[in-house]
């Protein structure tokens, strides 16, 4: 079972077995692999896929379209969004986290910023597997189990961080 450390791995602009750089609009594959207690990604290209062995099994694997970075526009002022409060609750892993980074995944799944690639389930509960649509980044988030009493409470917590001031 993996540990509770999370950690947000950028996507790779290169196929991490050929070392070929990824084209606008090539197709790649995403792959993580258990690594001690955490996850480790790795993307490689449609050709490495094909090729590739099969006894080392993936956590998770996906496919994608490779898009090209554009580039970072200056920010004017700094602003709390969504996106930038659940960077910073994934850098903590606090557990006292777990509901916000969860609630605040599903919002930034609902504007197309985060897709679901990949539901797990063990013995340790559900974990959901995000991936950022304009960046590539794989956020691994465990699914605390909400019930309806509670979702208001942590919807509090969200909008207070999340609005003016």
């Amino acid at each position: 079972m993996i540990n509770q450390e999370w950690s947000i791995q950028s996507r790779a602009h290169r196929c991490a077995v050929t070392g070929v750089e990824f084209q606008d609009g090539d197709y790649f594959y995403t792959l993580l692999f258990e690594d001690g207690a955490s996850l480790r990604r790795e993307d490689i290209s449609e050709a490495a896929w094909k090729e590739r062995n099969d006894n080392q099994q993936p956590y998770s694997f996906w496919r994608s379209k490779y898009e090209a970075p554009l580039p970072a526009a200056p920010e004017a002022i700094e602003k709390h969004t969504a996106e930038d409060l659940l960077r910073r609750y994934m850098e903590e892993t606090s557990p006292q986290h777990a509901a916000a980074r969860y609630l605040l995944a599903a919002m930034l799944e609902r504007k197309r910023l985060l897709k679901e690639v990949e539901t797990k389930r063990s013995e340790g509960g559900i974990t959901r597997i995000y991936e950022h649509t304009k960046t590539g980044e794989v956020f691994v988030i465990p699914d605390p189990q909400l019930r309806l009493d509670q979702i208001e409470q942590v919807q509090a917590e969200v909008s207070s961080l999340l609005g003016p001031g």
